[in-house]
């Protein structure tokens, strides 16, 4: 299982946040490195209940992520519309999916609701 945040997310988007990326993957791997960070909280819930966590710069990394992992079911938090291109990939690949949209969306300080990923978690 795996879940796929979005990095608009990130309390910073510059240096300040010290995630790291991968464009293997391609994808950041949170090192927490602020307590009040929605993407250090969300990744911290998803790691304790056994989820692999990738934070992605959009939609379209999905079909590169899943030729290198496997997985029976994905939970997305993303916008309306990385929510529909995630989902067409998803639903070709016969992939599990559920989503969790952003209640502030604009590409950055964008928000979620926690609360909605752990139910669903």
């Amino acid at each position: 299982r795996a879940v796929l945040l979005p990095h608009c997310s990130r309390k910073y988007m510059d240096s300040r946040c010290k995630a790291t990326f991968d464009p293997e993957i391609p994808s950041y791997f949170c090192n927490h490195c602020s307590e009040d960070c929605l993407i250090n909280k969300a990744t911290r819930l998803a790691q304790s209940k056994g989820y692999d966590v990738y934070i992605l710069p959009g939609g379209s990394c999905i079909p590169k992520l899943l030729k290198r992992h496997h997985y029976e079911g994905i939970v997305g938090v993303a916008c309306g519309e990385e929510i529909k291109l995630g989902g067409d990939v998803l639903r070709r690949l016969g992939l599990v999916a559920q989503a969790v949209p952003l209640i502030k969306n604009g590409c950055a300080n964008t928000v979620f609701s926690l609360e909605t990923l752990e139910k669903i978690l």
